[in-house]
């Protein structure tokens, strides 16, 4: 269906690097003419995008796994939506699609940029973007192919009220841990993830040091550290592993945005006296087990034994403020903005 209407895109770009903590001062909105669609192309409205915390890495213009974003363009990162316009078999009008074209409320390019989405019944498509994508690949990723979770373990998840921690607690239940300990940022979410999440203890890491709290609620030691934070949950990860454990570290939010170095565990020497074994991972080198974890979840989420929060921001313009509560914990499960 060919689409020769002048389109008007809502965008969003950095327009500065951030010195510490992003502000909305750093961000612009643009509004772009979309042209014709060529030969080949399809036009896609989002219905929802996601802001993660990786992001925040990829605004400093440092080295790393993905190129930093460029200045005065779009920001890029995960969405989801549906043909709108199509000038390609491969990608007819209505398809729901996944893309990595960002924030923006519509956005167009080859088919080859777009991949269809695999929908399950009973799943809003805004949980492409989370649990059903890359945010539950990555939990399963770290607790599988880096952690190499047995049946019986005990597993430490730290930030484990955000998008991959909500995850990752109900995926190590599922794959046969025997007790899930999670930490998170208030009286609420640590209730959050003993009554909805399955977790067997939770604490709230601001009511005392994690080191003084973790070892309560592991008295037999942890096996499995899944890190979404870092610092001082690294630390007292360090403290109660057994010999044998696993560690793998996913994120380290708490130093995001940091504008100093800070000094590392103390207790490093554990890694040799325990014999453990500490990984950090990005999700880009482990795509190929994305089968395994669909063919999981299309058996796990029908029969109700994955459940889910999402934090809702409406409207492409209010992307900024979700980013910036999202890097402050102003979610439960996964934030992500709802564009139209």
């Amino acid at each position: 269906m060919p689409d020769s209407r002048a389109v008007t895109s809502t965008q969003i770009q950095l327009i500065r690097r951030p010195s510490g903590r992003p502000t909305p001062e750093d961000f612009r909105t643009v509004r772009l003419e979309l042209p014709p669609l060529a030969e080949g192309q399809v036009r896609v409205a989002n219905e929802f995008i996601s802001v993660d915390p990786y992001m925040r890495g990829r605004m400093n213009d440092v080295k790393s796994y993905v190129p930093p974003f460029a200045l005065n363009e779009t920001m890029t990162g995960g969405a989801v939506g549906r043909v709108v316009a199509s000038r390609s078999e491969s990608l007819p009008v209505g398809t729901a699609v996944l893309h990595q074209l960002g924030w923006r409320d519509i956005t167009q390019d080859d088919a080859e940029a777009f991949r269809p989405v695999q929908e399950i019944p009973g799943a809003p498509l805004s949980l492409h973007v989370g649990i059903l994508g890359m945010t539950g690949l990555t939990a399963y990723v770290g607790l599988t192919a880096i952690a190499e979770l047995r049946e019986g373990d005990t597993v430490f998840i730290s930030g484990a009220a955000g998008a991959v921690g909500t995850a990752a607690g109900q995926i190590a239940r599922l794959l046969g841990a025997s007790r899930v300990i999670g930490s998170a940022g208030s009286e609420e979410k640590v209730a959050l993830l003993q009554d909805k999440y399955g977790y067997d203890a939770a604490f709230a890491y601001k009511d005392a040091p994690v080191r003084e709290q973790l070892p309560r609620h592991a008295p037999d030691g942890v096996d499995v550290f899944f890190d979404n934070v870092g610092g001082d949950h690294l630390q007292a990860a360090l403290d109660v592993m057994n010999d044998g454990g696993r560690l793998a570290l996913c994120g380290a939010i708490s130093r995001y945005n940091a504008e100093r170095p800070a000094p590392g565990p103390d207790n490093l020497a554990n890694l040799i006296t325990r014999g453990l074994r500490m990984q950090g991972f990005t999700l880009g080198g482990h795509l190929h087990h994305a089968s395994a974890f669909q063919e999981r979840m299309a058996e796990w989420f029908p029969a109700g034994e994955i459940a889910y929060d999402e934090t809702v921001v409406d409207g492409i313009e209010n992307a900024v403020d979700a980013f910036l509560g999202m890097m402050d914990g102003a979610n439960i499960g996964k934030m992500v903005v709802r564009t139209a």
